[in-house]
């Protein structure tokens, strides 16, 4: 069989087991993972009787409870399948399985599954519980009809995790730090059009404003955590508004942005306050350096209320994700993922980078060749990611399953 009659023949297969891998999708979405809460267990619990039912040897990795705690989650199972078709690199496919709660606005039940017009609705459907099914089939239909017919060198593993919401260091992260891996190429899960090869990272403080109450008809004897909170944020937002001249010259990454996400703060309607905590998020391109990031924050936080009698400014790191960038054999990672997908799209797919963090960050981190791809539209706005209606095209399922199980051939010829 030659590479053109293998292709078509995976082709076939995929085809053939559509109704089966929008079934399988439709239970892991039906099944709530929110996180936060981050009681994630149930859902592994799920995937892995899925994936056993297919025939796949699952080794489920309990997190332990402290750890996951620590990173924000009530509980979490990492899955691992690993595939050995003989001497040679491995091959990580990794999607998470954890989404962000649902919120209001939905149209349809947000865990229902809904097919509506070729798009199946649901929270997770497209991030990114759709490539458990993308990997999962690819590596299916590897077996079933590559593994037979030709020599292939190397191992696949699927990395079905658990903490990307919220970081995904009890995720990959944790997998990675513990040893249970080695891949020398990753695969993260994306969308169908393109193939990201970088995106920006992330930085999260907590910043305390702390000052003295006093009763509201004595102001004069305390000093107001708010106003000084106020003048914070006037400073940050002047701050934020200077980042936009600075610009990325990865296509698809404009310049790094600043967000105030959440306030909380004050006793009673006739208290003056006496503390105050935001939360920032910071979003850092892949040319700058985050420790030179989060210490020029620091800077203009601290400069904003230096003069302030009674005012003080905690500032706590929740969270650091580094910039995603590629390492060692990248290149060739995306040349293969980027021909193989142009040919099941049937139009050019062509690498780029996104403003948004993931988990591929974590195995570029520890040296793997990474790459993004899976099933999903055009961009995240498309798919309605982490808003109502979340939704994933069904024909790009095909797609993407094509793709990957093509270029595992080419990875592991």
């Amino acid at each position: 069989m030659n590479k053109i009659q293998l292709k078509q023949a995976i082709a076939t297969w995929v085809d053939q087991h559509a109704e089966e891998q929008i079934a399988f999708l439709a239970k892991i979405v039906q099944c709530p993972s929110d996180n936060p809460p981050g009681n994630c267990a149930p859902h592994a619990l799920l995937t892995a009787s899925l994936l056993e039912d297919m025939q796949f040897v699952v080794e489920k990795h309990i997190v332990p409870a402290a750890f996951a705690n620590q990173t924000g989650l009530e509980s979490a199972i990492n899955l691992i399948v690993r595939e050995k078709f003989g001497a040679g690199r491995t091959v990580a496919l990794n999607a998470h399985g954890d989404v962000v709660p649902p919120g209001s606005g939905w149209s349809v039940d947000p865990y229902s599954a809904t097919i509506r017009d070729g798009w199946m609705i649901g929270r997770g459907a497209a991030v990114s519980k759709s490539d458990f099914a993308t990997y999962a089939f690819a590596l299916r239909a590897l077996k079933a009809v590559a593994a037979p017919v030709v020599p292939l060198r190397g191992s696949v593993e699927l990395h079905f995790t658990y903490d990307e919401e919220t970081g995904g260091l009890s995720g990959p992260g944790w997998l990675l730090e513990q040893r249970l891996t080695r891949p020398d190429y990753a695969i993260c899960a994306g969308f169908s059009y393109n193939v990201t090869t970088a995106h920006n990272g992330c930085l999260h403080l907590q910043l305390t404003v702390r000052g003295v109450s006093a009763h509201a008809a004595r102001p004069d004897t305390g000093h107001d955590a708010l106003e000084a909170a106020t003048r914070l944020l006037t400073v940050l937002y002047g701050y934020r508004d200077t980042l936009k001249d600075r610009t990325s010259d990865t296509p698809g990454i404009a310049s790094p942005t600043l967000v105030i996400g959440t306030i909380v703060g004050g006793i009673n309607t006739n208290v003056v306050p006496d503390e105050v905590t935001l939360r920032l998020d910071r979003r850092i391109i892949p040319e700058e350096i985050p420790e030179e990031v989060e210490s020029e924050l620091r800077t203009v936080i601290a400069h904003a209320i230096q003069d302030l009698p009674g005012i003080t400014c905690e500032v706590e790191r929740i969270l650091l994700a580094r910039p995603f960038k590629a390492v060692g054999d990248a290149a060739r990672l995306r040349d293969v993922v980027c021909m193989e997908a142009s040919d099941a799209l049937g139009d050019q797919v062509m690498p780029i980078g996104v403003p948004l963090f993931s988990d591929a960050r974590l195995y570029a981190e520890a040296g793997v060749a990474t790459v993004m791809y899976g099933a999903g539209p055009r961009t995240l706005l498309d798919a309605n990611g982490h808003r109502a209606d979340e939704k994933l095209p069904l024909f790009t399922l095909a797609i993407a399953t094509k793709a990957i199980a093509w270029s595992l051939i080419e990875l592991l010829e």
